[in-house]
């Protein structure tokens, strides 16, 4: 019987948090601290993209409102690439973000969180995207 390789043991997954405010980006990765994960960050969509060349997020966390390439900008980009479609994005909404609501939602989001959350309401909603072991109890 030939040897079968072992099979890759499977990598921890990747969270990218995309918003221009530095207090979102560390809730986040303060939320995430507890759980085998990878959490990297971008102030803006543009610099979203550019870390996305060198590695794919399995889980995008992407507030709607931001300067130099917004959120729906970004949304509407990731949309319209194969390579980057089934990406799934949690998008972090605002009551002002009212007028774009029928955009995100035409556009595929996994799921939508208002703003202000807790760390308790982003581990919520990041759980019925991803699956997320805890490292500690």
């Amino acid at each position: 019987m030939p040897n079968t390789p072992a099979p890759f043991p499977k990598q921890r997954p990747i969270i990218l948090t995309v918003d221009d405010s530095k207090t979102v980006r560390r809730l986040a990765e303060h939320a995430l601290r507890d759980f085998d994960c990878d959490v990297s960050e971008a102030a803006n969509g543009f610099n979203a993209l550019f870390a996305m060349e060198q590695t794919l997020p399995d889980l995008i966390l992407l507030v709607v409102n931001m300067p130099t390439m917004d959120g729906v900008e970004m949304l509407t980009l990731l949309r319209s690439k194969p390579e980057l479609k089934a990406i799934p994005v949690i998008m972090l909404t605002s009551p002002a973000d009212h007028a774009v609501s029928a955009q995100i939602a035409a556009l595929g989001v996994s799921g939508t969180l208002m703003k202000p959350f807790t760390p308790a309401d982003l581990i919520a909603k990041i759980c019925h995207v991803l699956e997320l072991k805890r490292l500690r109890a």
